[in-house]
């Protein structure tokens, strides 16, 4: 039976996969794709070194294969990442702006002066934020030389990450993007699934610039076979967090997964109705199949993994991620020690792009367990913050929420979200979902799988945490999570 490929191009690594037709992971490679910090608040990545780091690692997952056949090919993606490039020469005009990127906050601060940023918000289901690839396009067309008539006379190109490897996987045949990714970029009208007029003339974007939006499980083109040897059919696109949702196999409404990545995404499968978000969460389109549109509800913060990151990268406070568990472990509790990471200002449901971060509660006795222990609290507090409002919005209680992402393995980080919640965690046997999901999407699209409900039936549980903290505890730590919160907000 042939093989699928995944490619899954994340914000600190790329990634390429190998499935089989029962679903199973059968070889994985990643490359390192580090991102750049040139100025406070400000996050770049090299496309190139992006591209290169993608081929690497699917060049090396691909010599895995043992002779087998591989049959389609599905991409997942980094979203709102924002890459403009010469048409002619395939050049980047300047570093890719990563999706945490806030240099845009004035020109958000502008739209909402000017009154626009309620309409915007109507036709996208997004907040007018820097998170979002609209601004991020504006910036480059005002800071490039000659970006602004060169976009005009049709010489540039607008992709998120996911159109970028098509593009060059392709040899620059297909620019496109799928209806997930493209709901992210703050010019698509969420209802009709097209460029809007009024959003492109808010930003001051030309239409030629644009890729062709496509669904996310559809043969868009095939790789040049200069690339890996063959061509081979690219047969799904779709945002990280949607095929997240696909390969933890929530396909219907109601279904609901948490991502514990760089930040944290919360995802609530709505069906086929647009929601609408009253508590500060956005809508969003889920991965979708041709003619059928299929919509989320998301929440996202910023900095969930990547506290863990920042104290073993920058304060050497770790020598590795997963001694965090070890260190938290080992304390009966946080000591009223609270770190608040809004290193790129605070996401869903504040909305805060001038926030940052603060470390509180610290005494003489505080030690690197103390700050391990708060990190990852932090990230279980940040998920609770998202999931109330998801059932405020949803009008109703979840019974239980399916995690995934590398932070999933973190037993400690587990039980402390089961208690912080009051409702049962459940951790999937495999929690490289993203991937996952750009391989169901590509074989349902290929024929390799009759249906969804083949997918459905492939999901296991591996662990089911039940909360088990007594009240008077998670209320005493919820009182000091919003105490801190509020102390980083603008005042």
């Amino acid at each position: 039976m042939p093989l699928i490929l995944a490619l899954d191009e994340g914000t600190t690594s790329a990634r390429a996969a190998l499935y089989d037709e029962t679903g199973s992971l059968l070889a994985m490679e990643s490359r390192p794709a580090p991102c750049l910090y040139p100025q406070p608040g400000w996050v770049e990545q090299d496309g190139e070194a992006i591209w290169l780091a993608q081929c690497e690692a699917a060049r090396a997952v691909l010599a895995l294969a043992s002779g087998r056949r591989v049959a389609v090919m599905g991409i997942t993606n980094q979203r709102e990442t924002t890459l403009v490039w010469d048409r002619r020469t395939g050049r980047p005009l300047t570093p890719a702006i990563v999706w945490q990127c806030r240099r845009t906050v004035a020109a958000c601060a502008a739209l909402h002066a000017s009154g626009r940023a309620a309409e915007i918000t109507r036709r996208t289901g997004l907040m007018v934020d820097p998170y979002f690839s609209a601004t991020k396009i504006r910036w480059i067309l005002e800071h490039a030389p000659g970006a602004e008539e060169q976009a005009r006379g049709g010489d540039l190109l607008f992709g998120t990450v996911d159109t970028w490897l098509v593009w060059k996987l392709t040899g620059g045949r297909q620019h496109v993007t799928d209806v997930s990714n493209a709901s992210r970029t703050m010019l698509m009208n969420l209802e009709t699934g097209d460029w809007d007029p009024y959003l492109l003339d808010a930003f001051g974007i030309p239409r030629v610039m644009l890729p062709r939006i496509v669904s996310s499980a559809e043969y868009v083109g095939d790789t040049d076979p200069g690339n890996f040897g063959v061509a081979l059919p690219i047969a799904a696109l779709a945002g990280d967090q949607q095929a997240a949702l696909a390969g933890q196999a929530c396909f219907r409404p109601g279904l609901s997964k948490n991502t514990y990545g760089t930040g944290c995404f919360a995802l609530l499968h709505t069906g086929a109705n647009p929601p609408t978000s009253r508590h500060g969460l956005v809508a969003t389109r889920a991965a979708s199949f041709p003619q059928e549109a299929a919509y989320a509800i998301e929440g996202s913060t910023f900095v969930a993994g990547a506290a863990v990151q920042w104290l073993r990268d920058q304060l050497g406070v770790l020598r590795t991620a997963a001694e965090s568990e070890e260190l938290a472990q080992s304390l009966p509790d946080n000591g009223g020690v609270y770190l608040v990471p809004a290193f790129a200002g605070l996401g869903a449901p504040h909305w805060d792009a001038q926030a940052r971060g603060l470390l509180t509660g610290v005494t003489a006795a505080c030690t690197k367990a103390h700050l391990a222990r708060a990190a990852l609290e932090s990230i279980a507090y940040q998920t609770c913050e998202l999931i109330q409002a998801m059932e405020a919005d949803g009008g109703g209680p979840l019974t239980e929420l399916r995690v995934d992402g590398g932070a999933a393995v973190n037993n400690f980080l587990m039980q402390f979200q089961a208690d912080m919640l009051g409702k049962p965690i459940v951790r999937p046997a495999d929690v490289e979902t993203t991937a996952r999901g750009a391989a169901y999407l590509a074989g349902l699209a290929a024929g390799v799988w009759s249906g969804i409900a083949e997918i459905e039936s492939f999901w296991r549980p591996e662990r089911r945490f039940e909360p088990n903290m007594d009240p008077s505890v998670r209320d005493r730590n919820w009182e000091g999570w919003q105490e801190a919160v509020a102390r980083c907000r603008r005042r």
